[in-house]
Parts: structure tokens; sequence; C-alpha cells
């Protein structure tokens, strides 16, 4: 069992302790605290039959996040496995993102002051208002008006001054939005470790198999954070020539039966019923893991918009040019007016229902910028409380191997 656990520790990159029902420490994947009595918190709850993760701050070792599970044998608790993960390089990644929000936000408020201050020197008393207005900028206020009833240069500034406060506050709202939900989209992975967790103590008699397997899906959903962070950075400045594709021959079917088992815990909280039919076997050459966000994306859309209770189904085909995977939801559907702007970033149809259900806008925007690249498209037909269907398009042939 010893050579097991330090086998699986390299694995995963974790720690991993087991501990009996006398709080005893039986084996330590680093030798450390064999024979030890642990009585953290997550131990406790695990040898009474619940799983429990906390995130701690040492300053010693930084940042970890402590997860702990029953160990179950013939339907009774012999101990617990607590494994230990760092996760500093996650809070590092965001406080990257937030530092250069901060400096942009630094430099567009410099950019406008010195606008103001030499304006001010130049013009006399119709650049009163200008210098108004931009002060209040200055303090935050970034949806200012200028209003001139002349019909000379002034009024000329005026409009052109009056439409880039507009896109400023757009864009300083824009900001803000993001920084406020980025810690959602990394909470997703999180909740995923969770779930799989906690699925552990619905199996009875669960084997090593079943354990590696569960592991390696939190190993993966760890993995998934970090991709999840590349991505948001990606996306400050993003171009075709600047994000590489990775093809390889790929089995379709058996990508989107990962998807849809690595999305089911999700759905069932909601009792959402989500399912995956295919109408043949298709293998073509993408980059997986790409495309694999991109369709994550949209899935993970029709469930949160689509009500407790809901349907989610996922098809896949093909059209004798293109592989197709169809994604429809009975939800609450998204208004014609908004359907041709739904992959530009950062929009969103209803922001008081993105609060509710989490997100950046940046989804599906990721989703259409890797299908593009892959010299596919995505099309979608929606009816407002009736539902949504997107269907994603790769082509069959492609020389971009």
């Amino acid at each position: 069992m010893r050579n097991e656990v330090i086998r699986y520790s390299k694995e995963i990159n974790s720690r991993i302790i087991i501990i009996d029902n006398d709080n005893k420490v039986k084996v330590d994947s680093r030798e450390e605290f064999i024979g030890d009595t642990f009585k953290h918190e997550e131990v406790q709850k695990a040898l009474k039959g619940n799983s429990a993760a906390n995130i701690y701050n040492y300053k010693e070792y930084g940042r970890l996040m402590y997860t702990s599970v029953p160990i179950i044998l013939n339907s009774k608790i012999i101990g617990a496995a607590l494994i230990s993960t760092s996760i500093d390089n996650i809070y590092s990644r965001v406080e990257d993102i937030e530092n250069a929000l901060y400096i942009i936000s630094f430099i567009s408020t410099l950019f406008i002051a010195l606008i103001s201050f030499i304006l001010a020197n130049i013009f006399s008393k119709p650049i009163k208002k200008f210098t108004n207005a931009i002060m209040n900028m200055a303090k935050g206020n970034l949806n200012q008006r200028v209003d001139i009833d002349t019909n000379d240069e002034f009024s000329q500034l005026a409009s052109a001054f009056n439409i880039m406060s507009t896109k400023l506050d757009q864009v300083d709202i824009q900001r803000k939005d993001f920084v406020a939900n980025v810690s959602h989209e990394l909470r997703t992975p999180l909740s995923s470790i969770k779930l799989l967790s906690e699925s552990l103590l619905h199996q009875d008699n669960a084997g090593v198999e079943i354990y590696r397997e569960f592991l390696t899906d939190i190993d993966s959903e760890i993995d998934r954070l970090n991709n999840i962070i590349d991505d948001l950075l990606t996306l400050v400045d993003l171009d075709k020539e600047r994000l590489n594709l990775n093809y390889k021959v790929t089995y379709v079917n058996y990508l989107l039966e990962k998807i849809i088992t690595r999305l089911k815990p999700i759905a069932d909280k909601k009792n959402i019923s989500i399912s995956y039919k295919a109408e043949e076997k298709l293998q073509i050459n993408l980059d997986k893991d790409k495309i694999q966000q991109s369709i994550i994306n949209i899935v993970h859309n029709a469930i949160k918009y689509t009500p407790n209770g809901g349907n989610v189904e996922v098809k896949l085909h093909s059209d004798g040019k293109n592989v197709v995977i169809e994604i429809s939801d009975d939800g609450i559907g998204i208004p014609n007016k908004d359907l041709e702007h739904i992959f530009e970033r950062f929009y969103r149809v209803d922001k008081a229902r993105t609060r509710n259900t989490g997100g950046t806008g940046l989804g599906l925007s990721i989703a259409y910028q890797i299908v593009t690249l892959h010299q596919g498209k995505i099309e979608v037909e929606s009816e407002v409380d009736k539902g949504t269907t997107f269907y994603i398009k790769l082509p069959i042939d492609t020389n971009m191997v």
C-alpha cells in the first residue's frame, strides 16, 4: 500500500496521507508524519463519512488545498485519505491579471489627465466644460457628456468626446465585471474536484482502480485550472497568428463521452438530464485540448441557462464535408437581437442572469475563435423560453496536420 500511495502521489503531484480510525498516520507519501496523530478538521469529517476540502495559507508552504475522503471497506469506514495540493500558481496568475488591469487603468487615467492639462492651457471658456468632465472621469466617473450648442469645431469635439466617454465607460464596466467574475471561472474546476471527491462516497467497495480514475480526473481538473488562466491571458491580445494548434487524429466519439462524464455532476446538481447520441464513429485531425475546451464552454452554458429539471442533448453526426456536433437545450433561449453578438468578447445577453449563473462573457468567444482556427464554424438557433441549439461544424478533410 505504501508504494501505491507514493506512486499515486507522484502522478497527481500532491501529498497523500492515510490515517486510521485512531487518527494515526499509517502512510505518508513523503514519509514524514508516519505514526503521528492527525486531528485536522478535514480528517475528522472524513472519519465520520463526509468528504471535506479547505484552502490554507502557510508562511512556510504557501497556499495549500486539503481534500479528505473516507476510506470504506465492506460498508465500514476504516480510515481517511488526506490529499494536500499546492495552489500557489493559481493565485499568482490571478494576481498577475489583476496587476495588469490596474496598470491599464492607471495609464488610462494619466492619459486623460494629460489631455485635460494641455487643453486647459490652450482654450478658454468652452474648454472649461471639457475640463470638468475630464476631471470627473479621472475620479472614476467615466460616463460624462459635454453639451456645446455651437456649429464650430468645439461642437464636433464635444460630439467626439461624448462618444469616447461612452466607450471608455463600457470598457471600464467590462473590466470590473471581468475581475469580479474571473473567480467564478476558476471555481468551476474546483467544484468539479469536490464533486469527484464526493462521488467516491456513493460507491461501495470502491477498488484501487476507481480511486485511481477519480484521482486522475482530479489531477486533470487542476490542469484545467491552469489552462483557464492561460486562456484568460491569451484573450487579452488574442490573434490567429499567436494561437498555435497541435493537430492530432482524434476519436470524436470518445472525446464527447469524456466531456459528458465530466459535466454530468454539474448537471445532476440542477436535476438536468444530459444525454449523448452518436449516429456514426468519426475521427478527424484536430487539437483535442482546444476543441474540448470549446465544446465544454458551450455544453456548460447549456447547463447554466437551462432551468432545474430540464434537458441538454449532445448529438454527433456528419454532413459529408463536416463533423457536426449538435448541442441542444430547452432553456431560456436567446433573443434574436442578441444572436449576432453572442460570440463577441465580454458580451452578455442579460447581465442579471449572468450574475446568477456566473461567467465572464468569454466562453463563447473562446469557443468561436478555436472553431474558426480549425477552419470550422459555429451556427446557432434559438427561441426565447424554448431553448437553443449550437452546431459546431469541423471539416473532415484538412491539410493542417
